[in-house]
């Protein structure tokens, strides 16, 4: 699934396309004709995500939200765009560009209220000027639930999926079952600073990095077209830091990697 960093990178490519200026809104496979006619034709005002949440704000008032899930993809094209191939949910075409969407989870206009009551059920993302890391904090230090659940629960802090929450804790030298109340505030401060960067990297390059220069010795079984990571798939792979054999497990449904040695229980 598309972790924080990649919804924001959308954001800010659609709020640069489009913003601004009247978009048309279609639906070729027809799930979202309806509300696409709701938009069809306005001006986008702004283009913004919270954790894996995208939102298109049109003059209307209405909002279009957007949530990948596991399978949702958009794809960019100069105008003209050439005919839909495949089930598109939402096309969009501005004056020089166009994008299609297909196989989200969530595509639907939403009015403001509703859009308030998906972001108050959100913790706070990183990677928004108006983060609150206090918040995540208040839940975290009260909670017996393992630090490795916590950063995935989007109710504690929004954005952070798999790949980031097994590469910041590493980082840390926390182990994934420390219960959250279990850590210190300065630990936690540290988290969340270094969360803050790593996400900001991810939406510059479009790419996660996560691997200190001092720390990549190379991994030649490792696909050059995958981030490169510290312990995430690398289960069985030598730490790059200390050699243990990097450990897996599943937590609440969920691959977990961690290495036993940096991240002592």
């Amino acid at each position: 699934m598309p972790e924080g960093h990649t919804l924001h990178r959308l954001a800010r490519l659609h709020q640069r396309r489009f913003a601004g200026a009247p978009v048309r809104v279609l639906s070729p496979q027809g799930r979202f004709s309806e509300d696409a006619a709701l938009v069809d034709g306005r001006v986008l005002v702004k283009s913004e995500a919270w954790g894996k949440h995208l939102w298109h704000h049109y003059e209307s008032g209405l909002v279009v939200h957007v949530h990948l899930g596991l399978y949702g993809a958009f794809t960019e094209a100069a105008v003209p765009m050439e005919p839909p191939v495949g089930q598109v949910r939402m096309r969009m075409v501005g004056a020089e560009f166009g994008t299609d969407l297909r196989g989200p989870t969530a595509c639907e206009v939403l009015h403001p209220p509703q859009v308030a009551a998906i972001e108050a059920r959100l913790g706070p993302d990183p990677l928004r000027k108006d983060a609150d890391p206090d918040k995540a904090w208040k839940r975290i230090s009260a909670s017996k639930t393992p630090i490795g659940a916590l950063l995935m629960d989007q109710a504690v802090i929004a954005g952070v999926g798999n790949v980031y929450r097994a590469e910041v804790l590493f980082r840390h030298g926390i182990d994934p079952e420390r219960p959250g109340r279990g850590l210190s505030r300065d630990e936690w401060d540290a988290l969340w600073a270094d969360l803050v960067a790593l996400m900001k990297v991810g939406v510059r390059r479009g790419k996660m990095h996560v691997v200190r220069p001092e720390d990549d010795h190379g991994d030649p079984a490792y696909a050059k077209d995958r981030p490169r990571t510290y312990v995430y798939r690398r289960a069985g792979s030598q730490c790059r830091v200390c050699g243990t054999p990097v450990a897996h497990s599943v937590m609440k449904g969920r691959n977990l990697f961690w290495c036993p040695t940096c991240q002592p229980s």
